[in-house]
């Protein structure tokens, strides 16, 4: 989903682009969707996220919830992840998505053109090992998002969910049994790591 930018325009790795940091298509550049707001998520913070997901990733089942650039899945499927599902809205993020698996040869990447609470609405046959919740900043996507996630059956007792929001956000706003495991800012954002 498009992002509204929480400040100063994130790092891409270069304009229009984002690298893939490490893995199976380690250094790659890839196009991104140029869309107002569209707010990838930094490659400083990309890397210590992935050092803390690294536990977690191989042969994981990868929910995207509000894909955009689809950085995040990306480097998931790059580190072993072995699917993943990207949510996206946006027409054209959908189809650089699409363009960017075909161009990786990842047939193990879905991306589904919907809005993210409507499909996280209905209920899910077999839950994700890790999910990234980037929704939009300051539009209060959060809480349902993640009470979705958890009435209708995308978590299981060790699903790993990586939240990225505006530090302002404090506290987050998440199912009671959520355990936090990790936590850092930097500049506007706030990135959490978090056990179900």
């Amino acid at each position: 989903m498009a992002r509204k930018t929480p400040g100063k325009a994130s790092s891409r790795g270069g304009s229009g682009q984002i690298r893939i940091i490490a893995g199976d298509w380690r250094g790659r550049k890839l196009p991104v969707a140029d869309l107002p707001g569209l707010r990838p998520t930094s490659d400083r913070v990309r890397e210590t996220v992935f050092n803390w997901l690294a536990p977690y990733l191989p042969g994981a089942r990868v929910l995207d919830c509000f894909s955009g650039t689809g950085a995040l899945s990306l480097e998931a499927l790059s580190r072993g992840a072995k699917e993943a599902v990207m949510l996206e809205m946006a027409t054209p993020a959908v189809k650089m998505l699409k363009s960017n698996l075909s161009l990786l040869k990842a047939d193990n990447g879905q991306v589904v053109a919907t809005n993210s609470l409507q499909f996280l609405s209905k209920s899910c046959v077999e839950a994700f090992d890790v999910i990234f919740l980037d929704p939009p900043f300051r539009q209060g996507m959060l809480e349902e998002t993640c009470h979705l996630l958890q009435t209708n059956g995308y978590v299981h007792e060790q699903t790993i969910v990586y939240v990225e929001v505006e530090k302002e956000l404090d506290p987050l706003p998440v199912p009671d049994n959520w355990q936090p495991l990790k936590s850092k800012q930097a500049g506007q954002v706030s990135f959490n790591l978090m056990s179900c």
